[in-house]
């Protein structure tokens, strides 16, 4: 892989709090994209931390669009874009509320449709720039503004979702290996079709830990196997590096959890149901990824 470029399309002066892994992640994204490279950004942090045109914190076009609608808006843009001979990146960033949630009607359509685009979730499992609500994204016992007592269902499997639309390149990442996430950008973005990329994005206030904890959270959640790092291609699954380490023995999961205000007082009940759901997730990718299913 050549050199991650110098060059930067996400400037210092975004009103992102301190520790934001998203903002991390964008700054990688855009550097494997580069220029020419338009962004369809629905409500969300990232449309509150960009700042107001023409002190934007941002390099590229960006289109602010309705919760509801980015894939939508992707959808015609890359088409226009494509009819007039141009292969600009279009890509849409957009939080865990404004995908698993609120976006996934148009989501489902653009794929459905054969959108030559990237789809990139990134996921601080809450409706982040709102006070932290809980969303579909929102995993079973996280304590959120609307979940005082801890959130009673479980995580809703956005990238079973996705891949039923067989999309031909498809992954995950993590803010916390920002080197992987950049090579699975630059790869979707040599695919043409339907691209998605969902992100595990650790949120200081949300997530309530420590501003300089950030990247640590995210390599606690991939270690314990939380959060499993692969890519999808053409529906055949490859385990990324570091969760290939992590599954054959993860780090127990109380050292992910411990070190976030969200999962205070969890019961042994609800404590123990996240273990299996854990261990049925290595259990599921182990298998697949060795043909057996």
């Amino acid at each position: 892989m050549s050199a991650i470029p110098e060059e930067e399309y996400l400037y210092k002066c975004t009103s992102a709090c301190a520790g934001c892994s998203s903002s991390l992640c964008l700054r990688y994204v855009l550097k494997a994209a580069g220029p020419d490279t338009v962004l369809v950004v629905p409500a969300c942090c990232t449309s509150v931390i960009q700042g107001a045109y023409p002190g934007t914190a941002m390099n590229v076009p960006v289109y602010n669009i309705a919760f509801a609608a980015a894939a939508a808006c992707a959808s015609g843009m890359s088409n226009a874009l494509r009819s007039l001979g141009k292969k600009t990146n279009v890509i849409v960033y957009a939080g865990d509320g404004g995908t698993v949630d609120i976006g996934l009607q148009s989501l489902s359509g653009a794929f459905e449709r054969g959108t030559d685009f990237l789809y990139i979730c990134y996921d601080n499992e809450a409706y982040g720039n709102t006070g932290m609500q809980r969303s579909g994204a929102t995993p079973l016992g996280a304590r959120t503004t609307t979940t005082p007592g801890g959130k009673p269902t479980p995580k809703k499997d956005l990238d079973r979702i996705v891949e039923a639309h067989n999309p031909p390149y498809m992954a995950t990442a993590c803010s916390a290996y920002p080197i992987d996430l950049y090579k699975k950008v630059k790869k979707a973005l040599s695919v043409e079709g339907p691209k998605f990329i969902h992100i595990l994005a650790p949120c200081p206030p949300g997530w309530r830990y420590p501003t300089e904890k950030t990247v640590e959270m995210g390599k606690l959640a991939v270690k314990t196997g939380t959060w499993i790092l692969y890519e999808r291609e053409l529906g055949k699954l490859a385990i990324s590096g570091p969760s290939k380490t992590a599954m054959k023995k993860p780090a127990p999961l109380e050292d992910y959890l411990r070190g976030q205000g969200r999962f205070k007082n969890l019961s042994q009940e609800v404590l123990n149901e996240m273990r299996q759901q854990v261990e049925r997730n290595i259990q599921r990718f182990s298998r697949e990824e060795a043909g057996a299913c």
